[in-house]
């Protein structure tokens, strides 16, 4: 495909510069509830008499709950997007986000309501996983569809930072309040704050639903009848099941390092080596932040040497700096705490940047959304939903971190097979 003008090329990088907004403070949503989870609702969900192991498993099972309605929210926003557009199914779930997350920060506690507390806190965790279950297929797409056929990898990591920019937003909003309030007054009411502002996200819904332009419809071309009476959910799990289970896998690696340093690796720096609260999500922000650039330049990277063997090493170091981790927190020193964190999140980049634009060329136009967000939502499930209670297992069953590491180990030798197998499919580029 020939080069594209500057002209051209300007409302495709407007389109993923406002897909990473939406993206960004979507995720912040869904990550200020994982921040919650370690060090906030396992105090007030849950009966005060319950050991705090056990409060912290049950708090983080909530977590969970999300990561199980992934799968459910990509496929009914999948349909949605293969079949009346991208920005129509991410507008929507958008707005089911914004809502869901106003409506935790307003949930009465354990001691007020009883078992109703945590009830209602799943019930509105679910339907947050539903909606980022639809919601990264929508962002990559409109990014993707929009871009230079040799820019694919670089357009689309602009979604992937939306996660790190999430991140650092939902760590923010914690610091800032905790440093403003009292530790009492913080407990109290001063987390509810994070969870309000998520309103904003219904505004960034209303701009794009106003502000950016469909891509070509993605089945513009089939007879009306077919479109009718051919799912697009049903057309990718039949002809691409493959490819949705070996996407799955690759993403498990990345996922599950993820979630471990963002959210486990909190709990267990605050409870099991006594650091300051705000040293762990400070940290947090820093690999987020440098994580930004790192997303960008390894999705140009595979622009340019190809997707798989970026995503390869990515596997690789990864799995090799899970045996790092640990011990440097455990070292209470600052500087190591940093490092730990923000090296395991570089190495993440290197699966990560490239992630959006490699799900995208696995399948064809007309159902891509369903395809990709069902292998993304398979591997997130795997991967990173039940990832902070595994790890909060395992170093209670085994009183080590190594058995933690041996684990993260293992997830990524899964990423590493799965690209392995998807083999020649990744060299046939995007079907249309």
């Amino acid at each position: 495909m020939a080069e594209m003008s500057a002209t051209t090329r300007r409302p495709g990088l407007k389109v993923a510069v406002m897909a990473s907004a939406s993206a960004a403070v979507e995720w912040y949503d869904f990550f200020i509830y994982g921040t919650a989870a370690a060090l906030i609702f396992p105090h007030l969900f849950f009966p005060t008499d319950l050991p705090l192991f056990v409060a912290q498993i049950a708090s983080f099972s909530t977590f969970a709950v999300g990561f199980i309605a992934r799968p459910v929210g990509g496929m009914l926003f999948g349909h949605m997007g293969d079949t009346h557009g991208r920005k129509r199914a991410l507008v929507a779930a958008m707005l089911i986000m914004g809502v869901s997350t106003v409506l935790i920060g307003l949930l009465p506690t354990y001691e007020q309501v009883g078992v109703w507390a945590p009830l209602m806190l799943v019930a509105l965790r679910f339907v947050q996983g539903l909606a980022v279950g639809g919601q990264w297929g929508g962002a990559a797409l409109l990014a993707i569809e929009s871009a230079p056929a040799n820019r694919r990898g670089f357009y689309g990591s602009f979604v992937q930072a939306g996660v790190p920019l999430g991140v650092v937003l939902a760590n923010t909003v914690f610091l800032i309040t905790s440093a403003s309030v009292s530790d009492a007054a913080f407990m109290t009411w001063g987390w509810r704050i994070g969870f309000l502002v998520s309103v904003l996200l219904i505004v960034i819904g209303l701009l794009i639903h106003f502000k950016v332009a469909e891509p070509d419809a993605p089945r513009k071309d089939a007879p009306k009848a077919e479109v009718r009476r051919r799912s697009p959910l049903f057309q990718a799990v039949r002809s691409h099941w493959r490819e949705i289970l070996l996407a799955g896998g690759t993403f498990v690696a990345n996922n599950t390092c993820f979630y471990v340093a963002i959210t486990y690796a909190v709990a267990y720096g605050a409870t099991s080596v006594g650091l300051d609260r705000n040293l762990l999500l400070g940290a947090v922000m820093v690999g987020s932040l440098v994580m930004v650039p790192g997303l960008m330049a390894c999705g140009a990277l595979s622009d340019r040497f190809g997707r798989k063997g970026i995503f390869l090493i990515g596997a690789v170091v990864s799995g090799g700096w899970a045996f790092a981790v640990f011990p440097m927190i455990d070292s209470g020193s600052p500087v190591q705490v940093v490092a730990a964190i923000t090296v395991q999140l570089l190495f993440i980049s290197l699966m990560y940047g490239p992630q959006a634009a490699l799900f995208a060329e696995l399948f064809p136009k007309s159902i891509r959304y369903s395809g990709a967000s069902l292998g993304y939502q398979v591997g997130a499930v795997v991967g990173g939903g039940f990832a902070p209670i595994i790890a909060t297992a395992l170093f209670a069953r085994y009183e080590s971190s190594l058995s933690i590491s041996i684990y993260l180990t293992a997830m990524c030798a899964v990423s590493f097979l799965s690209v392995i197998l998807l083999g020649q499919r990744l060299r046939q580029g995007m079907a249309e």
